[in-house]
């Protein structure tokens, strides 16, 4: 490593010179730094991108806690496992991350009982296809059902945070505890996936031209000069941008139909599935960029949203009704049924200043935007079960005055006759 750092101060120090020097001093360090084998000397310090497939071959594990340590040591997971390599460092997180998705995964069906629906529902065989996760009840149960939306980025079904899975615990990382408390509270569930938007696939390989022999050139010395100080900028630019010439594999993305985005999949997945199914009472959790989806869901299917849903939780949403253009009407029912807790450094639940005027803001008493779900956990349940008691009273009194009326009706009529 330490003749690899050397090397790479001289380089930079005779192209650093080279703007000072005659021509023909210029051709002599040109000539020099090409004698150098960048890619072999690049080679020595940068490992393959080849990763272990299984947490046991990782050599961790999740403990009795849902923690992830060493299997030796019991150490937590250390993301600098090569100094000075950031790059091998940080696939190598992504390539433990890939595990911890199917691990997730296992939790949600063997765990708590869950399987798969594929999308799009009427998939061929040959196109992409992603998938959401069912409660036994998730369509059939009568009262109630609880909708999880995740936010953003590598995440994938069942999962809030990737680096607090890893750093941190299961329960803060995951969904399984707002899963498995939604069902001991008689929920069914749907955990949806709206990161999970394309196929990648391989790039075929493409053939370069042959280069065409070197003729001599009749371009001015000078004109030449320029090519050349330009030819070397770009050679110092990748030498600067990689110390290693690894090529990562060139992929393409083909999108899942109707489901190409977080948006297009929360619309897809109501239109298919909870505005089907028997729940009288439709609860939704969102978070950060899961809170806008909804939004553009409530864009899409206005009507639809208020005759069926009975409260939205929002932890740290992305939303912005001015930017998605929300109506009115929208406006006002998220007032009223929307709740949104956001990172700050505020007790948990106290009550903020509105920054615009959709629903409430309390804090979830965290400053760490991807703790916000977990923190506020035992609030959002709380949060449900009042409002379904205010809806249920409310459904009462009116069957109550219905009753009421008839029968005034009725002994009005028999006092008549």
């Amino acid at each position: 490593m330490y003749l690899n750092v050397f090397f790479s101060f001289i380089c930079c120090l005779i192209i650093s010179k080279l703007s000072l020097a005659s021509p023909q001093t210029k051709r002599q360090m040109r000539y020099l730094l090409s004698r150098i084998d960048l890619d072999e000397l690049m080679k020595k310090d940068e490992p393959p991108f080849t990763f272990p497939k299984t947490l046991e071959e990782f050599e961790y594990g999740f403990n009795e806690y849902g923690q992830l340590r060493h299997i030796k040591t019991g150490e937590p997971f250390v993301f600098n496992a090569r100094e000075d390599l950031h790059r091998w460092n940080q696939k190598r997180y992504e390539a433990l991350g890939e595990i911890i998705t199917q691990y997730v995964y296992e939790l949600l069906e063997k765990k708590c009982n869950m399987t798969k629906a594929i999308l799009p529902v009427d998939a061929t065989e040959d196109e992409p296809t992603s998938f959401i996760y069912l409660s036994p009840d998730a369509l059939s149960n009568p009262s109630k059902l609880l909708v999880l939306i995740q936010g953003s980025g590598v995440v994938r079904a069942g999962q809030w945070a990737r680096r607090l899975i890893i750093n941190q615990d299961l329960d803060s990382g995951t969904q399984i505890p707002f899963i498995t408390r939604a069902m001991a509270d008689g929920y069914g569930v749907m955990v949806l996936n709206p990161n999970e938007n394309y196929l990648e696939v391989e790039k075929p390989a493409r053939s370069s031209p042959l280069p065409s022999p070197t003729e001599p050139s009749d371009e001015p010395a000078e004109k030449r000069e320029r090519k050349d100080d330009k030819e070397g900028k770009k050679k110092r630019e990748f030498y600067e941008k990689y110390r290693n010439p690894q090529k990562e594999t060139e992929t393409e993305r083909i999108p899942i139909r109707e489901n190409g985005s977080s948006e297009e999949h929360v619309l897809y997945v109501w239109d298919h599935f909870v505005s089907k199914a028997a729940a009288k009472n439709v609860f939704i959790m969102a978070h950060s960029y899961g809170g806008l989806s909804f939004v553009e869901l409530m864009n899409q299917r206005e009507m639809q949203v208020k005759n069926r849903v009975c409260a939205v939780a929002l932890t740290d949403s992305a939303h912005n009704i001015w930017l998605q253009e929300t109506s009115k009407g929208t406006q006002d029912w998220m007032q009223q049924h929307c709740c949104n807790w956001v990172s700050s450094p505020e007790p948990l639940d106290t009550p903020l200043d509105p920054m615009l005027p959709d629903c409430p803001r309390v804090s979830a008493g965290t400053e760490r935007h991807e703790l916000t779900s977990w923190m506020s956990f035992n609030s959002i349940f709380r949060f449900f079960s009042e409002v379904l008691e205010v809806k249920e009273d409310e459904e009462a009194e009116e069957t109550s005055n219905t009753v009421t009326t008839r029968s005034s009706s009725l002994k009005s009529k028999h006092q008549d006759l």
